[in-house]
């Protein structure tokens, strides 16, 4: 890797072109950021422990017959990926109410949702990254109808995948963003990463409301061990599947 190869630098991995046109190498870092990058500091290890978690659940997905940009993982820190064209919408899903949903809605933090809740959120920074209906992605050109039909059905499938593997791990999966994008054949893939960065997971043998957490909330809410936390998911991960 080097400053000539390098295509783009985001808040959690640095993009590398590769001599293939349509794959890229991704370098997860240590840097970490919340409230729309408004609180920044460091999780000791995070791109490792990271890249390790996500290159697990992608072959998951991938056994289990989900598209994704995976190719392989180099590296502890690198993965190798199809290069895709990003589609600007953060799919959400909720199995329990937790985070902005508690804010916005008044539901308590807790709270099972039956059926999981499927929302979208326009990528951008500048707008605060908001929850978007249906029809203003319609209207905003996001995404087709058709598109949306796909995001939801494979939003659902990954759902149900990770949180039958999570339980597994005795870990609840209370939800989580994954982000998608077009390849040059026109294919819909999941993309980006799966990590406590971009899921809420919950220690199912923990009743207390702080400690059972093992994702990005301890650095969010300063509940110390950040670390310790990541590294407990990878723990249970590795553990399972080996």
């Amino acid at each position: 890797m080097n400053s000539e190869q390098k295509r783009y630098e985001g808040k959690a991995k640095i993009i590398y072109a590769t001599n293939e046109p349509e794959v890229l190498l991704a370098y997860f870092k240590d840097d970490a950021t919340a409230f729309n990058a408004q609180k920044r500091g460091e999780i000791v290890d995070k791109g490792r422990i990271n890249c390790q978690i996500s290159t697990h659940l992608f072959r998951l997905l991938e056994a289990k017959g989900i598209p994704t940009h995976w190719i392989e993982s180099p590296g502890e820190r690198e993965m190798k990926v199809r290069s895709v064209e990003i589609i600007p919408l953060e799919v959400v899903v909720r199995n329990i109410a937790a985070g902005s949903l508690c804010r916005q809605t008044g539901l308590a933090l807790g709270t099972p949702l039956q059926p999981p809740l499927v929302e979208f959120y326009f990528k951008n920074d500048a707008l605060g990254d908001p929850l978007l209906t249906r029809d203003r992605i319609l209207v905003m050109g996001l995404a087709t109808e058709a598109q949306l039909a796909q995001l939801i059905q494979l939003a659902q499938s990954i759902n149900a995948i990770l949180s039958d593997f999570f339980r597994q791990c005795r870990i609840t999966l209370v939800d989580f963003k994954v982000e998608f994008g077009i390849d040059a054949q026109q294919n819909l893939l999941l993309a980006d990463e799966i990590s406590p960065d971009t899921c809420r997971l919950w220690d199912q043998s923990e009743v207390d409301i702080n400690r059972r957490i093992l994702d990005k909330d301890r650095f969010r809410q300063d509940l110390g061990q950040v670390e310790e936390a990541y590294q407990q998911v990878l723990a249970r991960i590795l553990a399972h599947i080996s």
